[in-house]
């Protein structure tokens, strides 16, 4: 079952960041918000999960490497109840306001993760999607792609250099196999919404990546200013 996406009649982007572990997402976030703020545009960075203070509670629960054991069916409605909290409080609010917003992962990582690693259905998670958020998608989606291993190794360097907080690791700590299945999802779920997603090679050097989302964004920034 493929969503539908409902137009938004204002001119704030809704851009999110998705990829494996140790792609660059929190890099290259930062940098957009930089570049949209010297172009003139008002944007906000914020995260799934997390964005609120309720969804960072829910994060805590779902990022501690002691909750290695959680069943993933009760993973899934956790995820399910920070977006809720996220797009009912903040996103939604933001945008309708005029103001971009630049999410780290969204509905996506939850298919990627929770559907074609995890094995959970599919077809269940967009409809539930579809049900109680009424199938609400980004404008764009910057797909930071690498290989799993090259991402698990930047991951846990920083992670041990402390650049990264070492109580959110329970994704890392899965096997190689897990997220070489979230990386299938991802590039599957790229391929069959070729308009939205857009692929950049985030093995590159960070100065090389940010260059070419800038490329990516430069058309969209100059239809919505």
């Amino acid at each position: 079952m493929r969503m539908k996406r409902k137009p938004r009649d204002h001119t704030a982007m809704f851009i999110t960041f998705e990829g494996i572990e140790g792609s660059g997402k929190t890099t290259q976030i930062k940098r957009v918000h930089s570049l949209l703020t010297a172009q003139g545009c008002t944007a906000v960075m914020t995260r799934e999960p997390g964005g609120t203070s309720i969804g960072e509670k829910i994060r805590s629960i779902l990022l501690d490497p002691d909750s290695r054991d959680m069943d993933p069916m009760a993973e899934l409605m956790l995820y399910f109840a920070d977006r809720a909290q996220h797009l009912g409080r903040k996103i939604r609010k933001t945008l309708s306001e005029g103001t971009w917003v630049l999410c780290d992962r969204y509905f996506d990582a939850t298919l990627a993760y929770q559907g074609y690693a995890r094995g959970l259905n599919i077809q269940l998670i967009e409809r539930l999607h579809q049900l109680v958020f009424d199938g609400f998608k980004p404008d764009i989606t910057l797909l930071l792609d690498l290989p799993p291993q090259t991402g698990l190794d930047r991951a846990w360097r920083q992670i041990k250099n402390g650049t990264r907080t070492g109580r959110e690791t329970r994704f890392e700590e899965e096997a190689l196999r897990f997220h070489e299945k979230v990386r299938h999802g991802y590039l599957s779920l790229a391929r069959q919404e070729p308009q939205r997603f857009k692929i950049v090679d985030a093995s590159k050097a960070p100065d090389y990546v940010s260059a070419d989302i800038l490329s990516v964004l430069t058309p969209f920034i100059s239809q919505r200013r």
